[in-house]
């Protein structure tokens, strides 16, 4: 499980890297998860990190991090699918209108999570 986790960390840091140098991945990103009912893909990928993290968690070097992560993307994940599709798709809309330094910024978040969870598992 721990290799598992370390993977999901790695592949965290290469999105948020391909995210950095094409802005327009991204925003492409969103307009795919705003059709139809896909937003609940991304609810049930998150679910499925949060049961991978609170699983492997005690095999982990720094148990709290990863199990951390772990409530975190239970709660992102459950808030998905009590939201709705319209109140999510508003709120990918408004990302969407945002500028691309904003973006990269942001994008900045995601990378940081990753470089956590590879030094935490």
């Amino acid at each position: 499980m721990n290799l598992i986790i370390k993977i999901i960390g790695i592949v965290f840091v290469v999105i948020a890297i391909v995210f950095l140098l094409k802005p327009d991945v991204p925003k492409r990103m969103m307009e795919f998860f705003k059709k139809g009912k896909r937003i609940y893909l991304a609810g049930l990928i998150r679910l499925v990190l949060a049961i991978v993290f609170l699983l492997g968690a005690s095999e982990c070097r720094r148990f709290w991090v990863i199990f951390t992560l772990g409530v975190l993307f239970l709660i992102s994940g459950l808030l998905v699918f009590t939201m709705g599709t319209e109140r999510c798709k508003s709120y990918i809309s408004w990302w969407q209108k945002r500028s691309v330094l904003l973006l990269r910024v942001t994008v900045l978040i995601p990378l940081a999570i990753g470089a956590v969870i590879i030094y935490s598992t």
